[in-house]
């Protein structure tokens, strides 16, 4: 299941309706915070700040914490010493606890009950555009809106993408590499990535909130 921001739900009527309404419990992290910077005493990126600053978009009691350094290196790979790294507290890197040097700047994200993150989810129809038999299967969210006008959400939310036939596979469990695999961009699987040298055919549905 793939997901990206919010939805804008000026689309949902007309867009859901009569498609599938399901409850959905994604894998339940936040987006990634970068409150603060490290050129005064630190990079000070606490649960408490960041549920004042961001009151809807912060669980109260997260179970997980994650820290990496803006360009993605987690955080117990810097090397460096951290005064505060857990659900309760949050993510602190105090300058005064390294070696002479100031801290890396970081970010941090929670992953939240799963109660926080259970919402309505929308599906479309499934739909099946192209198949592999010349550059692979194109199954992009910009020709899929000009064949079917009217019958996906503005900002899909979700992707999901299957085989076609009786017995399908979900896409991730079938071994293939997929060019795209985006809500917001749609589905691509290209017959030169695989070793077999062809996709095999796939249908796409695009989840709403």
């Amino acid at each position: 299941m793939y997901k990206t921001t919010s939805l804008k739900p000026s689309n949902w009527i007309l867009s859901c309706s009569p498609l599938i309404l399901t409850t959905f419990v994604p894998d339940c992290w936040t987006q990634w915070f970068d409150r603060d910077d490290p050129t005064a005493t630190g990079d000070w990126e606490t649960l408490s700040d960041l549920l004042k600053q961001f009151p809807d978009k912060v669980c109260p009691n997260p179970i997980d914490i994650e820290a990496t350094t803006l360009s993605g290196t987690p955080a117990d790979q810097t090397g460096e010493v951290f005064f505060k790294y857990d659900t309760t507290s949050g993510f602190v890197c105090r300058n005064e606890d390294q070696n002479g040097g100031m801290c890396k700047d970081y970010r941090v994200r929670f992953s939240c009950p799963s109660s926080y993150c259970t919402e309505k989810v929308c599906w479309t129809e499934w739909f099946d555009r192209d198949n592999p038999s010349g550059t692979g299967d194109w199954e992009d969210l910009s020709d899929l809106r000009k064949e079917n006008p009217g019958k996906i959400c503005e900002t899909p939310q979700y992707i999901e993408a299957q085989t076609t036939g009786l017995f399908s596979t979900s896409a991730p469990f079938t071994g293939q590499k997929f060019y795209m695999f985006n809500p917001t961009k749609g589905f691509v699987c290209r017959n030169n990535d695989q070793n077999s040298k062809e996709c095999l055919d796939y249908q796409v549905r695009f989840g709403c909130c």
